[in-house]
């Protein structure tokens, strides 16, 4: 016999002004579950989550808890208010706690390597999370409702995490944006989906088939439910006067089926994410020889070196502060390495996405923040329609005059990809991107970046988005070692091996597995032809770059089609040889001048 729910929900809803977000919901969660509860941005998870927790927020229905089980929960936001230390803060969750002196508060600060006396407003935001769990953690609950337990945490915290709750003997709800996570931990997926809440008894692994097939299903059932719609409509203008008494049953249940119809809201759209691109970047976008920093007596980096070609797509991982953000300051120019040298290539234009959601106003709405006082937006160099651009990106058309504090996290992190991917640009840096998006959302956020002309650099603990995307992997491991791998996370824990290599490993050496150091005595020359090609190649790409412009200045006369054909034709074709052309001695100058590179370390 199944054991009773410890917290059940029955026809439970809510609505948010005209907008249905929870319409008779049914679920509960038994002794032990490891549910994952998943649904676009905006959908009512965290809502859903503050029900459970015992807020009455609802319109409608039922909750129900077992009497003496225990419930924690872990917001996205935690609230310090009122808590002189992290010793208090995480000691006001247990009713019966002695205070900070309370030998199961040390214990959880210790696991969490927090200092019980400092003030909760110096937490960085890692630390704060890391507090924030500690007060859900302390108490053994029966139950946790974890929303968004992964942010602002570095993976090895990440990985700690997913020991301590399998090892976990209570149920939890976790929501999160890290498939990885939900992978590993949940055995059953709660999908909220349009108002109501779904149930698949199988790990989130198995989560994407399913929610297709129903959605399959559904779109199936309205094209026939159109199609009857359609006939009855056809009917009921030919017959209805000469049979209306006879047939008055069956034109009520007509308007039955019109409004079923009404009723049935279809799958939401999928966001349309596109980066805008600029002029392109020269073919080597950073060059990084040696370079280190440190903060006093904190050493950030030492003696790091790397190339960046156009079209990278670099990943930066390692604790939170072990130094991602100073390097990729370094990388982009904005910082000044204590020693070593750092060069930009020609016409870089880039745009920052800042985890901190910097340039989002809270009293300001999504269309001020995207064209103040215009209708319009440039959006990749094309006038568009604010309320356009807004509905590529899942906003809904009331949202666009409401305050950005009335969004949830994951639709302001939506509004500032729209914003920042709007602009011109051949290089995108990105600083925890993946932060309360939903997994569709990630999805076509990851074959944008694939897409992109331009170069990208990624700050990210979100592990299998970057095994989705990125080339290669810096290391930051918190010593002032950083070193770069080929491939995504997994390829760097497979490289990675029990130690970590030395430092100065050049790009090419790192994508190398196993690659033995090259001493000295081993060095060798290109050879003269090599050597010649090195210094003739850029001429010819100048050259080629150069007759292409002359062909579209020729190609711009409004006239020349008119006048002669033959020859635009002719010029036309000869822009896409030539594009080929320099493409192909862009890739020759690059292998030559990475061989050059390796045979001289």
């Amino acid at each position: 016999m199944a054991d009773p729910p410890l917290l059940a929900l029955s026809g439970i809803r809510f609505h948010l002004g005209d907008q249905t977000v929870l319409d008779g919901v049914d679920l509960g969660i038994a002794p032990g579950e490891r549910l994952s509860l998943v649904g676009r941005n905006g959908a009512g998870k965290s809502t859903l989550l503050r029900i459970l927790a015992g807020q009455p927020i609802f319109d409608g229905g039922t909750r129900f808890a077992q009497p003496g089980a225990t419930i924690a929960t872990l917001p996205q936001e935690p609230d310090f208010a009122g808590h002189g230390t992290v010793a208090d803060y995480v000691a006001s969750v247990l009713p019966d706690s002695l205070g900070p002196s309370d030998y199961r508060i040390a214990a959880i600060l210790e696991e969490m390597k927090l200092d019980g006396e400092r003030q909760p407003g110096e937490l960085s935001g890692g630390e704060a999370r890391r507090a924030a769990l500690a007060r859900v953690l302390v108490g053994e609950p029966d139950v946790m409702l974890l929303d968004e337990p992964t942010n602002h945490l570095d993976l090895p915290t990440i990985e700690w995490l997913e020991e301590k709750l399998a090892r976990w003997r209570g149920a939890y709800v976790l929501v999160s944006h890290d498939r990885r996570f939900l992978t590993t931990l949940s055995r059953a997926v709660l999908w909220l989906d349009r108002g109501i809440v779904r149930r698949l008894d199988r790990g989130y692994g198995e989560f994407e088939a399913w929610s297709t097939d129903i959605v399959e299903r559904e779109a199936t059932e309205r094209h026939k439910l159109d199609r009857l719609i359609e006939r009855e409509t056809e009917w009921a203008g030919k017959s209805i006067r000469a049979r209306r008494t006879r047939n008055e049953g069956r034109l009520r249940a007509l308007n039955a089926l019109r409004q079923q119809r009404r009723d049935q809201i279809g799958p939401v759209g999928r966001a349309t994410i596109e980066a805008g691109s600029a002029e392109a970047s020269g073919a080597l976008v950073v060059t990084a020889r040696n370079i280190s920093k440190a903060w006093g007596d904190k050493v950030i980096v030492k003696d790091f070196s790397t190339r960046i070609f156009r079209k990278n797509r670099i990943g930066l991982i390692g604790p939170n502060g072990a130094g991602k953000t100073t390097l990729l300051k370094m990388l982009m120019g904005e910082l000044e390495p204590d020693s070593g040298t750092v060069k930009l290539g020609a016409n870089l234009m880039p745009v920052v996405i800042d985890q901190r959601r910097i340039g989002l106003d809270p009293d300001k709405t999504p269309w001020e923040v995207l064209a103040d006082r215009n209708d319009h937006v440039l959006v990749r160099g094309h006038p568009t329609h604010v309320m356009t651009y807004l509905r590529e990106y899942l906003f809904r058309d009331e949202q666009a005059r409401q305050p950005v504090r009335t969004l949830s996290g994951g639709e302001r992190n939506r509004l500032l990809l729209a914003k920042a991917l709007a602009a011109p640009s051949n290089m995108i840096v990105l600083d925890e991107p993946t932060n309360d998006l939903d997994a569709d959302t990630l999805d076509l956020l990851q074959e944008a970046l694939a897409d992109y002309d331009g170069t990208v650099l990624l700050v990210s603990h979100d592990r299998d988005f970057l095994d989705r995307l990125v080339t290669s992997t810096i290391a930051l491991e918190g010593d002032g070692t950083a070193v770069e791998y080929a491939g995504g996370y997994s390829d760097y824990v497979s490289q990675r091996g029990p130690r970590v290599e030395p430092t100065g490993v050049t790009p090419s050496r790192a994508r190398e597995k196993g690659a033995a150091p090259r001493s000295a005595g081993q060095a060798k020359r290109l050879g003269f032809k090599r050597e010649r090609a090195l210094v003739e190649l850029p001429k010819k790409i100048a050259a080629l770059q150069a007759e292409i412009a002359t062909l579209q200045g020729a190609l711009a006369d409004p006239d020349l089609y008119r006048r002669d054909a033959k020859s635009f034709q002719s010029k036309t074709t000869r822009i896409g040889v030539a594009q080929s052309e320099i493409e192909a001695a862009e890739t020759e100058w690059l292998e030559l001048e990475m061989l050059r590179e390796e045979l001289s370390s």
